[in-house]
């Protein structure tokens, strides 16, 4: 991720058509992941949507623009303060925003979201976690000593914005196995000629469980069925364990991607264990990109997140009443978003990138289509468990209380007892030993 940045936000601007539908009925239908074939080289192109970026300087797309080509002295500097409301507010997304925070400034290893709202009808939200256990190892470039993992998550996702681009520019279908064959095949060869220029040996990556340039990714397409009807496709590729979801008034947070882990537990086992990821993005390990497509009613957000937002939450319920509640609480959406970010920053403990989209309403809309939603989250899921929660932390201060007082007993008790016990043993001294 890029250094800590002030975030990107549109505000509200007039409803787009199916706006306020009280007919809110998401995702159900899906189609199974397709396995990657060998590997192709895709053509260039220009990236599309808007990138953050400071009026005057390159955007972080901008930097990476060629992949293999010779970088400035600037290629890696995309550790900018973007301007809010860079675009202009489209009146058919008119509530967006994403925003990227990097524990260790200038060093962060999520790449920056996408956010492209540009066209009427279809949209994207993206987001790219480079993994900074696997990605560890440390290169030089032109900007000083990079991670593997922050090379890799910026040469992903400028390697996907651009082939979006492309593909919506020559009126592609987004048919979700052959884009995600399509996606596979520009990342890889994006990641390799980024490996191909660092000119790192193979012999650098000391451990087994080191790759060259890993990097996650979770992606999706909105696009509407009909003018008159308030129905949307939505289209999700993903390899690794960022996540997609979709946020509506009557189902709450629901996740749509499926996080490529080795233990397939459910998103609660998922935050108590920490499970290695099984399928990513990299220059020298074979990897999918995932699909599967769902139908989606509007009003809803459509939400995309690296671990870092939601993973140390106490629950997914958790994670959904941050959102509902910073919402709430918040008059427009930049607000929100700010709010959004200091609930995540109070408890994360890696960098952070999400990126937020509107579907069907504007800001005043969804704070009151989701009014009644987190009084729900709130009094049947959070409270229950943050009222738990308090009575076992203040049963085990007192454990730690009792056990330190046991100690202390033990000590002052066992000094008084052993004048006796030890009587008949005389001083400390060397014991005799028969010849």
């Amino acid at each position: 991720m890029s250094g800590e940045s002030e975030p990107e936000v549109t505000g509200a601007a007039p409803q787009p058509p199916g706006a306020g539908s009280d007919d809110v009925q998401p995702a159900v239908s899906t189609a199974e992941p397709e396995p990657g074939t060998e590997p192709g080289v895709p053509t260039g192109g220009s990236p599309s949507g808007d990138a953050l970026g400071t009026e005057g300087e390159p955007t972080e797309a901008e930097a990476d623009a060629s992949v293999g080509a010779d970088r400035s002295p600037d290629a890696e500097k995309v550790d900018r303060t973007p301007v809010a409301d860079a675009a202009p507010v489209a009146p058919w997304w008119p509530v967006a925003f994403r925003f990227n925070l990097a524990k260790l400034p200038e060093h962060g290893e999520d790449a920056d979201p996408i956010l492209d709202h540009s066209r009427e009808g279809t949209a994207f939200v993206a987001v790219f976690d480079g993994m900074g256990g696997a990605g560890g190892t440390v290169y030089e470039t032109p900007d000083g000593p990079r991670t593997g993992a922050y090379l890799a998550s910026r040469a992903a996702r400028t390697a996907v914005e651009q082939r979006l681009g492309i593909l919506l520019d020559l009126g592609a279908d987004l048919d979700g196995p052959a884009t995600a064959e399509d996606l596979r095949e520009c990342v890889e060869h994006a990641l390799t000629a980024r490996w191909a220029e660092l000119r790192a040996p193979r012999s650098a990556l000391r451990s087994k469980l080191l790759r060259a340039l890993p990097t996650t990714m979770a992606l999706a397409s909105v696009q509407r069925r009909a003018l008159d009807e308030p129905g949307w496709t939505c289209r999700l590729w993903w390899a690794g364990d960022s996540r997609v979801y979709a946020l509506d008034p009557t189902h709450g947070l629901q996740q749509l991607t499926v996080d490529d882990i080795k233990d397939l537990g459910d998103a609660m086992a998922n935050l108590r264990d920490d499970s290695i990821v099984s399928n990513a993005m990299s220059a020298d390990t074979p990897f999918l990109v995932r699909h599967r497509t769902v139908d989606l009613t509007a009003p809803f957000l459509l939400v995309a997140a690296t671990d870092g937002c939601f993973g140390y939450f106490r629950s997914p319920m958790h994670f959904e009443h941050s959102i509902l509640a910073a919402l709430l609480g918040a008059p427009d959406t930049e607000s929100w978003s700010t709010a959004v970010q200091e609930s995540i920053r109070a408890i994360t403990g890696d960098d952070a990138s999400m990126a937020v989209l509107g579907v069907g309403t504007d800001h005043d809309g969804f704070r009151a289509g989701f009014s009644d939603r987190l009084d729900v989250v709130t009094s049947q899921w959070v409270e229950p468990l943050d009222r738990t929660a308090a009575e076992t932390d203040l049963m085990e201060a007192q454990l730690q209380a009792s056990r330190e007082r046991l100690t202390e007993q033990t000590a002052q008790l066992w000094a008084r007892y052993k004048v006796d016990y030890q009587l008949l043993l005389g001083e400390p001294g060397p014991i005799a030993e028969n010849s």
